[in-house]
């Protein structure tokens, strides 16, 4: 009688641990984590994944705090000054992403190296809406204050 507790809790623990994906989750999972795996190793462009009218929205209370309706202003305001700003573009590393309908969540930890040859490091957490295996909208969490500093210390020609 005394294992029954114990037992249940282990049945309870290892269905929770367990995901069942459909077969949508699973290839809008694939799609970010190939993307992720390319940008990892050099080889490719994560924003090619972005369709061309998503939305893009990067929370909290920067001067970049807000949502950008299209690609291309989300690219022109924030990804090309970015890079601008660094030697060594953002490696990312991946913790974990997960799936749930059409919406995948990659939380991960980006490095690089400033054009001042300091480290730029900050923790993201994307909430990814999919669709036809393209991103269309993107909520943004990251470290603003590690962000903002990258984006007014370094000052580009």
């Amino acid at each position: 009688m005394k294992l029954l507790p114990i037992l249940f809790a282990m049945i309870i623990f290892s269905n929770s641990d367990a995901q069942n994906y459909t077969k949508t989750e699973l290839s809008n999972k694939e799609i970010i984590t190939k993307a992720f795996e390319k940008w990892h190793n050099g080889d490719g462009n994560f924003f090619d994944l972005l369709n061309d009218d998503m939305q893009w929205e990067i929370t909290g209370s920067t001067p970049y705090s807000k949502t950008y309706t299209s690609k291309q202003q989300f690219l022109d305001e924030v990804i090309i000054p970015l890079n601008k700003k660094l030697k060594v573009k953002i490696k990312p590393t991946v913790r974990n992403i997960f799936a749930d309908n059409d919406m995948v969540i990659a939380l991960w930890d980006g490095e690089a190296t400033a054009l001042d040859d300091k480290p730029y490091r900050s923790s993201y957490s994307w909430y990814m809406k999919m669709k036809n295996g393209k991103i269309t909208h993107v909520i943004a969490f990251l470290d603003g204050i590690e962000f903002t500093d990258i984006m007014k210390r370094t000052h580009t020609n």
